[in-house]
């Protein structure tokens, strides 16, 4: 006997807003996806700016922490690609954990997410601004203050996510393309070159190395690196063929993050020797050494270049959680979460204007109060606000594996039990355990002080609790426009 076909998608309802309410469809491949996913992730900036500080506590167990840290997300991504070939939404994590853990619960995440995306966007920008002050004053002896590169940098991510997305996905490209090559470069000047003081030292990947006292603060800077790499699932509804789209690009990012971050932070190792790297990186200037490496084995002209292209980084993540979070915002807008004005596209570009302009004047607000106060935007604005997304959004993270469970816990439909059971349930542990050892070790998230490392983390559950209240309110306010929450996706069979 044959089994039944599945109904096909239902379609949304028509928005108040009539043919402006939705986001331009089969707009973008899987390619553009990799490049959202790869830049938000931003290897040179990871590279350069954490790696160090990783190599300092961990010392040689840092490159198998990286390579630890993406095989536990590319467990994640089993589960988590299952689930989107029947859920699409921009809203991500809010969809998958709605439709898994029901509709309160995925509220809450939803508020979760919208807070751990605009704080990594607005940190980003902060540290997109200190680091152009650095770069062109040491190159050019140009005296410009951060926040006129900050401001600069928001006016053009701000334009780009008024046009089309097609164009982000291009400039991304290209700005992951040069961040990538220039590591390449490094990488092979210092094989050229024997492969550092004692050649390739391959016992630096043992797990012996993982029994070091630094290695619980390694991994938070490990697996934050890997943060924004589940954003595929948010351009879903502007992809092409998205139930094979959204899961190739996931698992090509998150595959080719683990691969490269290995790679690269164990030839950093290589460039100092493993036994002298963490001393190297715990001493004066550490926080320079992959500029230092740089400059004694692929010369001066690479350094300068790696120092510019740290800014182009920089950009292309500030822009790619920036549309990140406008996916949000249009989401809870189009679900009448926020105001609904928030859930319209453009007639012509189809971008979600709005949300557009709203996040813009979210970030120019803490780039003005930043400067106002008279804040570091490194140590306090990136540094702080970024320490917030990233314990937010792995919380999402182990929700969403949880999810997967529940989705198909009464039709698998037809997948096996290892990837829609064992392996989001493994994932959710892991990532549970890594949440708790970012907690404990916060404090290297942020290098600030208890009581501000408490200020900064105590938002996450509050607002979650918040979209508990707003969900359950609705119910017993108006059951059908509950009903309706997450329902916006189109669900394939």
């Amino acid at each position: 006997m044959s089994t039944p076909r599945p109904a096909p998608p239902t379609a949304a309802p028509p928005s108040p807003a009539g043919p402006r309410s939705g986001l331009a469809h089969h707009a973008i491949g899987t390619g553009e996806l990799v490049f959202f996913v790869v830049a938000a992730a931003a290897p040179l900036t990871v590279t350069a700016g954490a790696a160090p500080v990783a190599i300092g506590m961990a010392g040689p167990a840092a490159p198998l922490g990286y390579l630890l840290s993406g095989v536990l997300l590319i467990v994640f991504a089993a589960g988590f690609t299952a689930m989107s070939r029947y859920v699409r939404n921009a809203g991500a994590f809010y969809a998958y954990v709605g439709r898994g853990l029901g509709r309160a619960t995925g509220v809450g995440a939803a508020y979760v997410a919208l807070l751990s995306y605009n704080a990594i966007e607005v940190g980003l920008l902060a540290g997109l601004g200190r680091f152009a002050e650095s770069a062109v004053a040491e190159l050019t002896g140009l005296p410009l203050a951060w926040w006129v590169w900050a401001l600069a940098g928001l006016v053009a991510i701000g334009v780009l996510g008024l046009l089309r997305v097609t164009l982000s996905a291009r400039v991304l490209g290209v700005a992951l393309a040069l961040e990538v090559l220039i590591l390449l470069v490094f990488e092979a000047a210092v094989y050229a070159h024997g492969g550092g003081p004692a050649g390739p030292q391959f016992g630096a990947l043992s797990p012996g190395h993982l029994g070091g006292a630094g290695v619980g603060g390694m991994f938070v800077l490990a697996v934050g690196a890997f943060v924004g790499f589940e954003a595929t699932a948010l351009y879903a509804e502007e992809a092409r063929h998205p139930e094979r789209s959204v899961p190739r690009a996931t698992c090509v990012a998150v595959g080719f993050l683990a691969v490269f971050y290995t790679f690269t932070v164990w030839t950093v190792v290589n460039a100092y020797g493993a036994g002298a790297a963490q001393a190297v990186a715990n001493g004066p200037g550490g926080t320079d050494m992959v500029f230092a490496a740089t400059r004694r084995f692929a010369g001066a002209r690479a350094a300068d270049a790696m120092q510019l292209l740290l800014v182009t980084s920089a950009f292309a993540a500030t822009l790619a959680f920036h549309n990140g979070a406008t996916r949000y915002f249009y989401a809870l807008g189009r679900e009448r979460l926020l105001p609904r004005r928030l859930g319209t596209v453009t007639a012509r570009t189809r971008s979600p204007a709005a949300a557009v302009v709203l996040q813009s004047a979210l970030a120019l607000l803490v780039v003005l109060a930043t400067v106002l106060t008279g804040q570091d935007p490194y140590t306090v604005t990136f540094l702080w606000s970024n320490g917030t997304g990233i314990v937010g959004i792995m919380l999402l993270q182990a929700l969403a594996a949880l999810a997967v469970v529940g989705f198909f816990r009464r039709d698998r439909r037809g997948l096996p039990a290892w990837r829609v059971v064992a392996a989001p349930l493994a994932a959710c542990a892991g990532l549970a355990v890594l949440l708790v050892l970012v907690c404990r070790h916060f404090a290297l998230l942020t290098n600030a002080p208890a009581g501000v490392n408490l200020a900064l983390l105590v938002p996450l559950p509050l607002v979650f609790a918040l979209g508990l209240a707003v969900a359950l309110r609705i119910r017993r306010r108006a059951p059908e426009a509950y009903d309706r929450l997450t329902a916006v996706d189109a669900e394939r069979g």
